[in-house]
């Protein structure tokens, strides 16, 4: 059995959008900086969940001297804070170099960079990536969410209340001859 491939690789450069997310920002200016990253966090596992990308949340050390940490948060997505003194730009291109080899080896073919900074749109596509701006990466997590809301919604409204009902309709005639007796 072959390890999960999922679609994508997709880097998001969490204090660019953060910064660029008028929610989010607001948050970060109105609470603090940790809630922001928090709601930015929960907005990433639904988005790369349903889209099926494996996400990589990065932020830079900010000033503090600290080693880097990953912290893996779902399947789909991981948060990598940057060891002191590197950017969140220079970890997001040498993941882009060295993914680059392993994109095209494992077969999963995309890498998509979310970031609003021009100089790290025009590095990355250099190594093959996507370029995402933080409005467009806001826009596909709107347009995702309502898609998968009526999916849900259209799920929920025609299942009715009973188990046997979401059987496939062979398993169904089985579990009828069950109840009558008949085997």
């Amino acid at each position: 059995m072959s390890p999960y491939v999922s679609q994508a690789v997709l880097l998001v450069d969490g204090y660019n959008i953060i910064g660029l997310w008028p929610r989010l920002r607001e948050k970060r200016d109105r609470d603090e900086l940790e809630t922001a990253r928090r709601e930015l966090i929960e907005v990433l596992v639904n988005y790369s969940a349903v889209q099926d990308f494996e996400a990589r949340l990065v932020f830079d050390a900010h000033y503090r001297d600290t080693p880097g940490v990953k912290e893996i948060i779902t399947k789909n997505l991981s948060v990598h804070y940057t060891d002191f003194g590197q950017t969140a730009d220079t970890y997001i291109e040498k993941s882009c170099a060295s993914l680059r080899y392993e994109l095209r080896v494992k077969g999963k073919g995309r890498m998509i960079v979310a970031t609003s900074d021009r100089a790290q749109q025009l590095t990355v596509v250099g190594y093959g990536a996507e370029w995402m701006s933080a409005e467009q990466l806001a826009a596909d997590v709107e347009s995702t969410a309502r898609r998968s809301e009526r999916q849900h919604k259209s799920r929920k409204h025609n299942s009715s209340r009973f188990l046997a009902n979401s059987l496939d309709p062979e398993s169904q005639q089985r579990l009828a001859k069950l109840r009558m007796g008949l085997h």
